[in-house]
């Protein structure tokens, strides 16, 4: 028997291993036992991705939660989450289902959850979803045919990429986009993003956009390591106002500026918000989690916005943008939801923004940054992820909550904060923060300061003080 846990985002595991049909059949009995014992009526929307064996998997989780007396709506063709997340809302479904695995490496499915509210499933939802997972798959999946499914009713399938693309045509001035000179590239990295784009916006330059679900072996990560063929591609272009990147399922955002030079997701965060404020005349508070620029908070007290830090993981955002008026939630991985849309992850829909702002104010992607540099001042930030023996990464962890460390080289600690890790302040625009992950000998490393050079000195003064 192969366990089965929920981590930040879902379940994943490496294709044929662990992640087959029987135990993603055994997930979705989990499912339709939870939904049957909270609802009268249960239905489901389900979708997946462009990864291997994407329509099987959504197929199987369909056939159990038919047979159990579910509902189901079920996406044609691969979509990306958030389409999934919108639909759940447009069909008044009891939750999504997303077979995916996001970013992970080609060699990795997952199964995703969302609530009825457009987003991830609650914690303590999670909680009593993987509770009910039952040791063997107790469904013979090959007896049901999917064509009955069908024919019964108990099976309908749905066109959830028209659905999107009505809704960002009712949500953006498109036109002003397609009308302006904006020259825009986008790389899906084989994702489920490409056919929006092409769609919407059918005159951006696209790369990475046919049929590849080992994703030519790379990680569809948005992050400059996993861009750099984009990154190459503006820079010969000579000609590209603006580059977006998303991942496997077009949840994350990943930004070039007419340079190839890639900008971060706090920068984003930051032009997010100055637009929505300051262009658009919208409030609302924000909330970012713990591993963000410190640049957001003042940001927000400039705009007199409230602003919450949480633990990292959208989820802690999304039961925010549940229950209170939040006009953005943002995380350091790319991940961002705004107010108008649902409480979720969108890359497309972020970047859709930011395409407006630009054909809006006619101003260059640089401009606008510097216009947020006139209210927060120039920054950087930078991370690196320390690969390092568990024996190690315990150690250092345990120093840290005794309080061990005063200084790393020559930068001296004046303030801790351990929302979420341990983030140790230099001053109030500097910082260092560590960060184990939960699931790898890897010890995560993280700084902000006033240029990249001294980002990167910052972590190499801390590889020296914790490592020797």
């Amino acid at each position: 028997m192969t366990q089965i846990k929920f981590g930040t985002d879902g379940w994943r595991a490496i294709i044929a291993k662990e992640f087959t049909t029987d135990n993603v059949a055994r997930v979705s009995l989990s499912v339709a036992d939870f939904l049957n014992g909270n609802e009268d009526n249960p239905s489901v929307v389900i979708g997946h991705d462009c990864r291997f064996a994407g329509e099987m998997f959504a197929e199987t989780a369909a056939k159990v939660l038919a047979e159990k007396g579910v509902k189901v709506l079920l996406a044609k063709n691969f979509v990306s989450t958030p389409m999934v997340s919108l639909g759940v809302v447009n069909y008044k479904a009891s939750i999504g289902v997303v077979i995916t695995a996001s970013h992970n490496p080609p060699s990795y499915n997952g199964y995703k959850l969302k609530g009825d509210f457009g987003g991830p499933l609650l914690p303590n939802d999670i909680t009593s979803v993987e509770n009910l997972i039952p040791e063997l798959n107790s469904v013979d999946l090959d007896s049901i045919k999917m064509e009955d499914l069908v024919r019964d009713g108990k099976v309908e399938y749905i066109n959830l990429e028209d659905d999107y693309c009505k809704h960002a045509e009712n949500s953006f001035d498109l036109d002003s986009i397609r009308n302006s000179d904006l020259k825009l590239a986008y790389d899906s990295m084989f994702g489920a993003g490409k056919n929006v784009i092409s769609r919407i916006l059918p005159d951006t330059l696209q790369i990475h956009s046919d049929d590849n679900p080992g994703f030519h072996g790379q990680a569809p990560e948005p992050i400059h390591r996993n861009l750099l063929e984009f990154s190459d591609l503006i820079k010969s272009k000579g000609n590209i106002d603006c580059g977006l990147a998303t991942d496997g399922d077009a949840d994350r955002i990943g930004l070039y500026n007419s340079k190839g030079e890639f900008i971060d997701s706090h920068h984003i965060i930051l032009l997010l918000i100055h637009y929505l404020v300051k262009y658009k005349g919208m409030k609302g508070k924000v909330v970012t989690a713990f591993s963000c620029s410190v640049k957001v908070e003042q940001m927000c007290k400039h705009y007199g916005l409230e602003q919450e830090t949480v633990q990292i993981g959208f989820k802690h955002i999304a039961g925010k943008m549940v229950t209170e008026d939040i006009l953005l939630g943002g995380e350091e991985s790319g991940g961002i939801a705004t107010t108008g849309h649902i409480p979720e992850r969108d890359g497309i829909w972020m970047g859709l923004i930011l395409f407006e702002f630009m054909a809006k104010s006619g101003k260059t992607l640089d401009d606008l940054i510097n216009e947020v540099y006139d209210i927060v001042g120039p920054f950087s930030f930078e991370r690196i992820d320390l690969r390092i023996d568990n024996d190690i990464k315990e150690s250092i962890i345990q120093n840290c909550k005794e309080g061990k460390y005063t200084s790393f080289g020559k930068y001296n600690i004046e303030r801790i904060d351990t929302t979420d890790g341990f983030k140790f302040f230099f001053d109030d625009d500097t910082w260092l923060m560590i960060r184990p992950s939960g699931t790898e000998p890897v010890l995560r490393t993280y700084a902000e300061g006033s240029s990249q050079e001294k980002c990167f000195d910052i972590l190499e003064d801390a590889r020296k003080t914790l490592l020797g």
